[in-house]
């Protein structure tokens, strides 16, 4: 052998050594994802072990115990896995066809275009309502007609926006700007509507923008895993493709990728994905932002490692950030949205301030 061809296969160590790293590194991410779901499980007033969960997902447990776990706890750790899985790979892919590190699904107005959605159903067609218990309590009458009218405002957004970039043939930079505007004028519309609405249906309103983990049911998480996962599976057979367009479309031309043709088909898909997240759970911000970011400073822009881990990164961060919600100021929960909200503000502005010079 060769000195050259020492060197060529020492690279080729390392290189497999590198890769075999960033694997275990979503393996591990992914793992602690399932783990942190099997310890919320037992969290909660009622004070469960974790036998007792296993008792009653095998169906041997006693009623009052299959009741909390089945219909209540993993329902909600179910959802928080589902939709940061999808807002994270949705806020990953978006990054990638935008050029833009700032995109996600909330930075571009689709979760605002969700809540005008849902304002409209809950105020003009009364799907708001209050329930008289040991306190009054607001909640969401119809819920299906809301989680529709937030779906459709979701996808009105999205269209709207993609609808400009093929009109204006805007830069993919240009299309964040145009979701910002788009959130701002359906954040003005929420708004409008608030003020013809009685104190009732203003409280709805409110209530259903918190995001809130527990209001899904399991034929909702059956729609979420029927959008989610085959938009995932697509985004992940489309790495390759994904990697060549980071270098630039003209990069990605010569390489046979149609970048035309990718970038709005993916940004539909994402948004698809992003809108029945958000229509069935509310308002969740900056997962999408957060977790993409985590996994680049971890694993690199390498999108074979990069979407996988977004994926484990998301689940594990919104599933840590409602069991944080849930348990710091028990029995009062606090909405994920709020705790989400805390984590990405900071590193929003601190991924403003680095990109000051641009």
């Amino acid at each position: 052998m060769t000195v050259k061809e020492g060197e060529a296969a020492s690279l080729v160590d390392a290189y497999r050594a590198l890769a075999r790293r960033k694997a275990l590194l979503v393996a591990s991410l992914s793992l602690g994802a399932l783990a942190l779901a099997a310890v919320a499980l037992t969290l909660g007033s009622a004070g469960l072990s974790l036998a007792d969960v296993l008792r009653a997902v095998t169906g041997r447990a006693e009623d009052t115990v299959y009741r909390i776990v089945l219909h209540i706890r993993l329902p909600r750790v179910t959802a928080a896995l589902l939709a940061g899985t999808g807002l994270a790979v949705v806020g990953c892919v978006m990054q990638n066809l935008l050029v833009n590190p700032l995109a996600s699904d909330y930075t571009l107005g689709i979760s605002q275009g969700a809540a005008f959605g849902a304002a409209v159903a809950i105020v003009f067609l009364g799907a708001g309502s209050t329930q008289s218990t040991t306190l009054d309590a607001v909640w969401v009458r119809n819920p299906y007609l809301v989680t529709l009218f937030a779906f459709l405002g979701a996808i009105l957004t999205t269209l709207v926006v993609l609808g400009m970039a093929g009109l204006r043939r805007m830069a993919p930079e240009a299309l964040v700007l145009a979701g910002i505007a788009m959130g701002a004028l359906f954040s003005a519309g929420t708004v409008i509507v608030q003020y013809f609405a009685n104190d009732v249906q203003v409280a709805s309103v409110v209530f259903w923008t918190f995001g809130d983990l527990g209001r899904a049911t399991w034929k909702e998480l059956a729609v979420m895993a029927l959008v989610i996962f085959p938009v995932t599976a697509f985004f992940i057979l489309k790495r390759w493709d994904l990697n060549a367009l980071a270098a630039g479309d003209e990069t990605a031309k010569s390489l046979g990728v149609r970048a035309e043709r990718l970038r709005p088909v993916g940004m539909l898909l994402a948004s698809l994905a992003a809108a029945v997240s958000v229509a069935f759970l509310g308002i969740i911000a900056f997962v999408g932002l957060v977790a993409p970011h985590m996994m680049r400073r971890i694993v690199g822009s390498d999108y074979r490692y990069l979407l996988p881990g977004s994926a484990a990164a998301g689940a594990l961060l919104l599933l840590a950030s409602d069991t944080v919600g849930r348990t710091m100021m028990a029995p009062v929960v606090l909405p994920v949205g709020a705790i989400t909200s805390f984590l990405g503000a900071p590193l929003f502005v601190y991924l403003l301030l680095r990109g000051r010079g641009r």
